[in-house]
């Protein structure tokens, strides 16, 4: 069982871990400005998130990659390269907010939390702007892009000011979308 104390860690990083899902570089440059002004403890070995750097590196990454959704075309080849992108951002986030663990309990929730939360959140998303992309030739797919910096942007805000209201919004948004997916492919199965 759960110990309770680690409720808030692990709440944390399933928040942080779904908003990669959205945006890969926003909820880490969300976790470097709040390491760097002293609001967030991160673990052994992620000590580097809250350096400026990181800081600057990653609010590069973020402007650019916000700016690259919003190009036609490339946004569908970004939703490729970002699934696995996001999977490894949303254990790597997981794992660095998950202080006083174990290695193992850690990283396995980091692994299968973490990585399923960012793998959930991003899977919709693509599946989302693929069905923008041909209902409306790419034309609507600006929109689902500011949906999804607008949820990243949130989500990464709200993990970090109410970790366990996040989880609980994680976990409806999974929800909700394993209902659409499913709402989809009925569609699209022949009678």
């Amino acid at each position: 069982m759960l110990d309770p104390n680690l409720l808030l860690p692990v709440a944390l990083g399933i928040g942080l871990a779904a908003a990669t899902g959205f945006r890969v570089f926003i909820p880490l440059l969300t976790m470097s400005a709040a390491a760097n002004f002293g609001h967030l403890p991160l673990s052994d070995g992620f000590a580097w998130l809250g350096t400026l750097p990181a800081l600057a590196m990653l609010t590069v990454a973020a402007v650019a990659e916000i700016g690259a959704f919003y190009v036609p075309a490339i946004d569908n080849l970004l939703d490729v390269v970002a699934t696995p992108a996001a999977i490894a951002a949303g254990v790597a986030v997981s794992a660095a907010v998950m202080t006083d663990m174990t290695p193992m309990l850690k990283w396995s929730l980091a692994i299968i939390a973490g990585g399923g939360a960012a793998a959930m959140t991003q899977g919709a998303t693509a599946a989302l702007r693929a069905h923008s992309t041909v209902l409306t030739a790419g034309f609507g797919n600006m929109f689902v892009a500011t949906a999804e910096l607008g949820g990243s942007l949130i989500l990464s805000i709200l993990a970090l000011a109410a970790p366990v209201i996040a989880m609980v919004l994680v976990i409806a948004f999974m929800w909700l979308a394993f209902r659409m997916l499913r709402g989809m492919r009925r569609k699209n199965i022949p009678s």
